[in-house]
């Protein structure tokens, strides 16, 4: 199945998601991408400036994505078209929740259903896993994640962690 885009190029509309070592080099780089577009999202807001690469580095060694390993994580990657596209991680905080981490795709393949498609698929490993809840934080001002969230069936529920930029808590009964 395909569509059209706005220059009439024909691409699919299918996402193969499958997991994949946060480790591997392809994952690295979608890490980092995802980490630049909110640093720079945050940055902009407040200082006025985008991220330099020695912040998003030490941002990275100050938070890194391990916990997105198995056994209790897992980097679930989006292909679209053949390229890599996106990615969403998943980790077990206990028995019977999930919680979601790095939610990114790629500004070239946004609104091609990516992040739904991601999203199902982190719903379906949680259950996999024994979860029957679902939980993520957030910012303000990343509203197109919050919408997206909402529109997913999340609902707000009370602060379950701390940290510098959590400002939007979400969760979703599986």
């Amino acid at each position: 199945m395909t569509e059209r885009t706005t220059d009439d190029r024909r691409v699919p509309r299918v996402w193969d998601i499958a997991p994949q070592p946060v480790g591997a080099p392809a994952s690295a780089e979608l890490l980092r991408e995802y980490l630049t577009d909110v640093a720079d999202r945050w940055h902009l807001l407040h200082d006025g400036r985008r991220c330099t690469a020695e912040e998003i580095d030490g941002y990275l060694a100050e938070d890194p994505s391990d916990d997105l390993a198995p056994p209790h994580g897992v980097l679930l990657v989006g292909r679209h078209g053949g390229e890599q596209g996106g990615c969403l991680g998943l980790r077990m905080l206990d028995g019977r929740t999930a919680e979601l981490k790095r939610m990114y795709v790629r500004p070239a393949k946004r609104g091609l259903g990516g992040a739904s498609a991601l999203l199902t698929a982190a719903e379906a490993v949680a259950r996999e896993r024994g979860a029957e809840r679902i939980v993520l934080d957030t910012r303000k001002d990343l509203v197109e994640a919050v919408a997206l969230y909402l529109r997913h069936g999340f609902t707000h529920i009370p602060r379950y962690n701390e940290g510098p930029y959590t400002e939007v808590w979400l969760g979703k009964e599986l």
